[in-house]
C-alpha cells in the first residue's frame, strides 16, 4: 500500500515539475501581459506544490509530516489557489474601465474574447442581437469586430451590460461562477461522488485549465456543461441532458462532436432506447431553438456571418486561429497542404465514428474518453486553430478519470459494495490508495 502511494506521488511531482516549466516559460516568453501575470503567480504555485510533494515523498521515508502536508490535496489547493485565484482577482482588479483595445498585447489585463463577450450582451440589450451589422463599419472588419459565438454565450457579459464597468462585472468573474455552479450540479446529479486526485489535476488545475479562467475564460463553461450533460444521459435524464446540449451548442460550434457522442450514448443505454433518443434530440432540438431563432430573426445574415463563416474561415476577415499545430503546418503549404489537412481531419472523424459504431460508450468515462478523442484530433488536425483550445480534450479527460470511479448506476455501486471483496474498493477508486497519509 505505502508502496502504492509512494508511486502516485511521484506522478503528481512529474504534474507539478511539467506545470511548473510551461508557467516559468509563459512568465519569460509570453507576449500578453495578462499570461505573463499568470505565469509569475502559477510557477510559485506549482513551485510549492512540488515542494509539498516532495515532502510528502519524504515522509515515506522516515520524515515525520503532519498529515494535512501529505495530503495529496493540499498541493491540489495550492495550486489552484496562486495559478487561479489569486491572478484572476489580480487582472480583474487591474483592468481599467477606460482600457483602449490596440495592437498592444503586452499590455492586455484580458483577451478579446472577454471583452467581445461583454460587448454582445450590451449588443444584445440594445439591439436585440449580439451580431453586429459589419457593414456599417465604414472599414473593413477586423477579427475583434465579430462575435463568434452562439448567443448563450451573451450571458457571461450581462452582468457588465446591466451594473457598468468593475472588477465583479468582468465576464471572467461570471464564467468562474458558472462552471463552479455547474460542476456542483454534475455532483448532484452523480450523488456526491468522491473525486480522484489526478482528475483534479487534469481538469481542475492544468496550466491549461487554470491559464484559460484566468485571461480569457470563455472555453470552461462549455466543458462544464458537457460533463454535466454526460452526467445527465447516465442518470437516465434525456430530456435535461437535451437541454444542456442546447445549451453547449448555442455557445461554442467547437463543441458540436459532443453532441454526437451522447447521442449515440443515449442509444446505447439499455431500456427505452427509441423513446429516450426522441427525447434527447427533441429537447436539444427545441431549447436550441428556443435560444437561436429570436436572435436569428433580427438579423439572419449577420447571424450567419459571425456564428458559421468566421469561425469556418470564409468571413469576411480571417481568423487569427493560426497555432503551429500539426493541422495548421500541413496547411501552411499551400492548397495541396489544405487539402492534405482537410482529408486527415476526415479520416479522423471516419475513424471516431467507427469507433462509436464498434463500440458505443456504455458508462460515462467512456463517453468523455470518445468526447475528448474527437475534440482533440479535430484541434490537432483543424487548418485554423489555437493550442489553448487543448483544455477541451485534457479537461475532459480528467473528468473520465473521474467518471471511472463513480462507475455505473446507485443502485449498480449498492449492489456492487454488497458483493465486493476487501480489495475491490481499491480497484474501483485506485486513487485513493495515494491519498491517505
Amino acid at each position: 500500500m505505502e508502496q502504492t502511494g509512494q508511486r502516485v506521488r511521484r506522478f503528481d511531482l512529474l504534474f507539478y515539475l511539467v506545470s511548473l516549466l510551461f508557467a516559468a516559460a509563459t512568465a519569460v516568453f509570453s507576449e500578453f501581459y495578462g499570461y505573463r501575470v499568470w505565469g509569475n503567480f502559477a510557477t510559485a504555485g506549482y513551485l510549492l506544490a512540488a515542494g509539498l510533494t516532495v515532502v510528502s515523498l519524504l515522509s515515506g521515508k522516515g520524515l515525520t509530516v503532519s498529515p494535512k502536508l501529505r495530503s495529496r490535496w493540499t498541493p491540489v489547493a495550492v495550486s489552484a489557489l496562486l495559478g487561479g485565484v489569486v491572478p484572476l482577482l489580480v487582472l480583474v482588479f487591474r483592468r481599467s474601465p477606460d482600457f483602449v483595445w490596440g495592437r498592444w498585447p503586452w499590455a492586455f489585463p484580458s483577451q478579446p474574447e472577454v471583452w467581445v463577450v461583454e460587448r454582445s450582451a450590451d449588443l444584445l440589450l440594445h439591439d436585440g442581437t449580439p451580431y453586429p451589422d459589419l457593414g456599417l463599419l465604414g472599414r473593413p472588419p477586423h477579427p475583434d469586430d465579430y462575435t463568434p459565438y452562439g448567443p448563450s454565450m451573451t450571458v457571461f457579459g450581462l452582468p457588465r451590460a446591466l451594473f457598468g464597468d468593475g472588477p465583479l462585472t468582468d465576464a471572467r468573474v461570471a464564467f468562474a461562477v458558472a462552471i463552479v455552479l455547474i460542476i456542483v450540479l454534475a455532483f448532484a446529479v452523480l450523488g456526491w461522488p468522491r473525486v480522484p486526485v489526478a482528475a483534479a489535476q487534469l481538469a481542475a488545475i492544468s496550466p491549461l485549465t487554470l491559464l484559460t479562467i484566468t485571461v480569457a475564460g470563455d472555453d470552461l463553461p462549455v466543458i462544464a456543461l458537457v460533463v454535466l450533460a454526460t452526467a445527465l444521459v447516465y442518470r437516465g435524464r434525456p430530456g435535461w441532458a437535451g437541454v444542456v446540449c442546447a445549451l453547449v451548442a448555442t455557445m461554442k460550434l467547437t463543441a458540436l462532436p459532443a453532441l454526437a457522442v451522447l447521442a449515440v450514448a443515449v442509444l446505447a443505454r439499455p431500456g427505452r432506447r427509441g423513446r429516450d433518443i426522441v427525447i434527447f434530440l427533441g429537447t436539444t432540438v427545441a431549447a436550441g431553438a428556443v435560444i437561436v431563432v429570436p436572435v436569428l430573426l433580427v438579423d439572419p445574415a449577420a447571424f450567419v456571418e459571425h456564428v458559421i463563416l468566421y469561425p469556418a474561415g470564409l468571413g469576411q476577415a480571417g481568423s487569427p486561429a493560426e497555432s503551429p499545430l500539426p493541422g495548421h503546418l500541413i496547411a501552411s503549404l499551400g492548397p495541396v497542404g489544405h487539402a492534405v489537412s482537410l482529408a486527415l481531419l476526415a479520416v479522423a472523424a471516419c475513424g471516431i465514428i467507427a469507433w462509436l459504431i464498434v463500440r458505443p460508450p456504455r458508462d460515462p468515462a467512456g463517453a468523455t474518453l470518445r468526447i475528448a478523442a474527437g475534440l482533440g484530433a479535430a484541434i490537432i488536425l483543424a487548418p485554423a486553430t489555437r493550442w489553448g483550445y487543448l483544455v477541451y480534450p485534457l479537461a475532459l479527460l480528467g473528468a473520465m478519470i473521474g467518471f471511472a470511479s463513480v462507475g455505473g448506476t446507485a443502485q449498480e455501486r449498492r449492489t456492487d459494495r454488497a458483493t465486493a471483496g476487501p480489495t475491490d474498493d481499491l480497484v474501483s477508486n485506485p486513487d485513493s490508495r495515494g491519498s491517505q497519509p
